[in-house]
């Protein structure tokens, strides 16, 4: 006997799970039950599963009966003439949904040749066995998955115009392309999904080292495409705060603080308040400034408390713009949050060129960051007077995203045609057809040309690949991740440096980094990185515990020792220190045993 499970829960038995099966998928091609159900036997665990739960994903496919598929002709002219719908094929038993369950029992063919006597299903297009953003990506049957993988994952972190009504949005952080374009290779699915869906440029590319500045996954830039407009964009960043109201009838306060409030700083900070303390728009702030004054009360005051001195002590809580960031003003706005409480937004804005350090992607998983942004007159250039605006590592090609290549001839015929050229997944333009079409548009049929250095004028000995790509600004800039700082806040506990770019923090150098100056002997500076939290303590001779320091009778003195302590100064970490106490509230008792520096 055979278990029957419906939706993970077991029912009853059948006495063939096999033939039950078959009935019941039979039945569903005929209607007969619903066409949400799906059902696989496991003939490894002996039983039938049965699945019509929610939240399922199931994708439909063509049914193929004794290696003939069941859409014919006959059914594919009728759906081009409207006789029938889509509705209907699933009703005659054409089409049929399946889920991840059911698809453990079929074996789908991609195209209509490669059927067998085996398979059972059929694609209804080859490219759907990619996702939305791996079908944008063009020729991507020639590419390896990892490849189409990492490039999607691109495609999510292009800048580009994401929403046509972003002036009216206020989105947590956001990067608008100033001069989006539509690819010239592209796949059919980007009339589907649109154009919106992927924000980017195309572009003239050569691959061709360039003085190792574009060594590794590195990009040289040229300065003229950037002066022109290429890959700029603009970074808007929203401040909120909402006027709360707490027990005992204290509520926040949005105006101009005034100077005898707790954590008030430089009157400078303030200037750009009006009365109500509110920015006003188009003001050029920068890291520190106030956007929105605000005053809150004291927390945690008990009923009595309420009434005393200490409620009348106000804490500046104003919205400033965030550590080491810069913009203007956009937009100040004005509206009630979800449990009634005024809110206030402000919208910066930051115009932002591409600078060494940004990330630029293609579609094909191929990122880099700038390395170089040449002069003009020091890039390559061919001898019609064409220059690259980003000058690829050949080295890059080691990944065998031979899709790339592709894109790269394919945009060059686009360009000099004047058409777009489809490089849809499994039934692309032939890339002989677009060597021909090249060669007729006289240029050499692989893609080369005779290049002359910049810098020289000499021709290159090498002919160098040259072609258009579409490429994108991704999201992640240098300005975002650049951080420094010399002196600062410390954290109360460890007295070591705060961490984190908006805490104004330091960097942490760990154990890895200790060991490349332990590699270099670099004792001076490794010295100077761990001092940041050194400490005097005195340390008692006669036990190795600490000594207490009174700074009001200046005497020292040792809690185990007393007055016949003999104590010394010592300089530790103070985390160390730190270390020491933690171990005593363990109740484990650490000894230091000191001896003299220098000896005589």
């Amino acid at each position: 006997m055979t278990d029957v499970l419906i939706d993970g829960s077991l029912v009853g038995t059948v006495s063939d799970g096999k033939t039950f099966v078959q009935d019941l998928i039979t039945s569903r091609r005929a209607g007969k039950i619903s066409a949400q159900v799906n059902i696989l036997y496991n003939e490894k665990e002996e039983n039938v599963s049965i699945d019509f739960g929610r939240n399922r994903i199931r994708r439909p496919l063509i049914v193929v009966k004794n290696g003939t598929s069941l859409l014919t002709p006959e059914l594919i002219k009728d759906l081009k003439d409207k006789k029938i719908k889509w509705f209907d094929l699933i009703k005659r038993g054409v089409i049929e949904y399946l889920d991840a369950l059911e698809e453990e029992s079929t074996l789908v063919a991609l195209k209509e040749e490669d059927i067998t006597n085996e398979h059972t299903h059929l694609e209804i297009n080859p490219i759907s066995i990619f996702s939305v953003n791996v079908s944008l990506v063009p020729y991507p049957n020639y590419n390896q998955s990892s490849r189409l993988a990492r490039g999607q994952k691109n495609q999510k972190q292009g800048a580009g115009i994401y929403a046509l009504n972003f002036l009216n949005r206020l989105d947590t952080n956001m990067n608008l392309l100033h001069y989006p374009q539509t690819p010239m290779v592209r796949s059919f699915t980007q009339d589907i999904f649109g154009d919106s869906l992927v924000g980017g440029q195309n572009i003239v590319i050569a691959v061709l080292n360039y003085g190792g500045y574009n060594m590794e996954d590195a990009i040289v830039i040229n300065r003229a495409s950037i002066d022109r407009g290429l890959f700029r964009s603009t970074h808007y960043r929203p401040y909120t705060t909402e006027k709360l109201r707490y027990a005992g009838g204290q509520v926040d306060e949005i105006g101009i603080p005034p100077k005898d409030t707790q954590s008030y700083t430089l009157e400078e900070d303030y200037r750009f308040l009006g009365e109500g303390g509110l920015i006003y728009p188009e003001v050029d702030v920068t890291g520190g400034d106030v956007l929105i004054g605000k005053t809150s009360p004291p927390r945690f005051l008990s009923h009595l408390e309420s009434f005393s001195m200490t409620a009348n002590i106000r804490k500046d809580t104003s919205i400033r713009v965030k550590y080491g960031e810069k913009g203007t003003v956009s937009k100040v706005f004005l509206t009630e949050s979800g449990e009634g409480n005024p809110l206030v937004r402000v919208e910066v804005r930051e115009n932002r060129l591409p600078e060494v350090g940004d990330k630029f992607a293609s579609r094909h998983g191929q990122k880099g960051i700038i390395g170089m942004i040449a002069n003009p007159e020091d890039v390559p250039f061919t001898a019609s007077g064409i220059q690259p605006d980003i000058i690829f590592s050949p080295f890059g090609m080691r990944r065998m995203t031979v899709s790339q290549i592709l894109e790269t001839l394919g945009g060059k015929v686009g360009a000099m045609a004047g058409r777009f050229v489809d490089g849809s997944g499994f039934q692309s333009e032939d890339v002989d057809n677009l060597r021909t079409e090249l060669l007729d548009l006289g240029f050499r049929e692989d893609g080369t040309e005779t290049l002359y250095d910049g810098r020289t004028g000499r021709l290159y000995n090498a002919r160098i690949f040259v072609g258009n790509t579409f490429y994108m600004r991704l999201k992640y800039q240098v300005t975002d991740k650049l951080q420094a700082r010399a002196r600062g806040r410390v954290a109360l506990l460890t007295r070591q440096p705060t961490a984190g770019k908006a805490m104004e923090g330091g960097l942490r150098f760990g154990e890895m980094e200790k060991e490349t100056l332990v590699g270099h002997g670099a004792s001076l500076l490794m010295k100077e990185r761990f001092d940041s939290d050194k400490t005097v303590t005195y340390v008692c001779e006669r036990c190795g515990d600490i000594a207490v320091r009174d700074h009001y009778k200046n005497k020292l003195t040792c809690l185990s020792c007393g007055d016949k302590a003999k104590a010394s100064p010592i300089e530790v970490s103070y985390a160390f220190k730190l270390f020491l106490d933690e171990l005593k509230s363990m109740g484990i008792r650490p000894r230091l045993i000191l001896r003299e520096k220098y000896k005589s």
